[in-house]
């Protein structure tokens, strides 16, 4: 049995930036802090919680030392909060998503009513969304457009990890809901390859599996892109999740992982793979 590893699989230029902040951070012995988790992996969360870096869900209670703003970035509260409080704000979002947070800021201000295409529960999107002003709507797909109200002006900017067949399709359907439209492809380099990459990969193997945190928005994405194509296609956080019987049968089993997934999850599924191999 063999195993290709996509070249695009692990972490990406935003949560490197990130990860390593928070790890340089852990290193000054000072009170330090993430809002939220610094990226969507437990594992490295984990790892930062053994160094003295422990992620929060407010600053209630907080009022003294550094807190770290996470890669996916968090609502203007938050950060104008912080400053209020004096603390130390270290900002680790990613460029991207800072990207998308400007471009909404300056359709509202320009009159825009402004569509956010991505998942309204995630922090990535709530963040953007507060840059806003009061006319912010959040759509999943293009059959959410069908319910927004009709708009003089419409600005369109995208959650990092959207697909950009998705994207197209929430644009067209802007098209019918407004006289003026203004896009942005705030969609991550990064994500938009990797998404294709795995596609790509999914569709020459027996068997796919894709790594990262089961809260991460960019690994469901890959899952659902290996499974159009590979029906046997699994997500798993760990190598301890493998499960022998994926492989029956199988001669070439495709490896891919999301944007917040670490080197050594990586590495540590690959061999669990190899040990497989070995015993059969």
């Amino acid at each position: 049995m063999k195993v290709i590893l996509a070249k695009q699989a692990g972490f990406c230029f935003g949560v490197k930036r990130a990860t390593q902040i928070a790890f340089e951070a852990a290193g000054k012995n000072n009170e330090t802090y993430t809002l939220g988790p610094i990226i969507h992996s437990p594992q490295v969360v984990g790892k930062l919680e053994e160094l003295g870096i422990h992620a929060l869900d407010s600053l209630d209670g907080l009022d003294q030392g550094t807190i770290i703003i996470r890669s996916h970035g968090v609502e203007q509260s938050e950060i104008v909060k912080a400053q209020q409080k004096n603390l130390d704000v270290v900002d680790a979002t990613c460029p991207f998503v800072k990207k998308a947070q400007e471009h909404v800021k300056s359709l509202s201000d320009a009159g825009y009513s402004v569509v956010v295409v991505g998942d309204a529960d995630h922090p990535e999107v709530q963040g953007i969304v507060s840059y806003g002003g009061e006319n912010v709507y959040v759509v999943a797909s293009s059959d959410d457009v069908q319910k927004l109200p009709k708009m003089n002006k419409i600005g369109v900017v995208a959650q990092t990890t959207q697909s950009f067949e998705n994207l197209k399709n929430v644009v067209s359907g802007c098209l019918l809901r407004g006289g003026e439209i203004r896009v942005f492809n705030t969609i991550c380099d990064a994500t938009a390859d990797r998404q294709q990459e795995a596609k790509e990969l999914a569709g020459q193997v027996g068997c796919m599996l894709v790594l990262g945190g089961f809260n991460s928005a960019n690994t469901r994405r890959l899952l659902e892109v290996c499974a159009e194509i590979q029906p046997h296609t699994f997500h798993i956080e760990t190598a301890d999740e493998i499960s022998p019987s994926w492989f029956t049968g199988v001669d070439l089993v495709g490896v891919t992982a999301g944007a917040s997934t670490p080197k050594w999850i990586i590495d540590e599924v690959l061999n669990k793979i190899e040990q497989l191999n070995k015993s059969d």
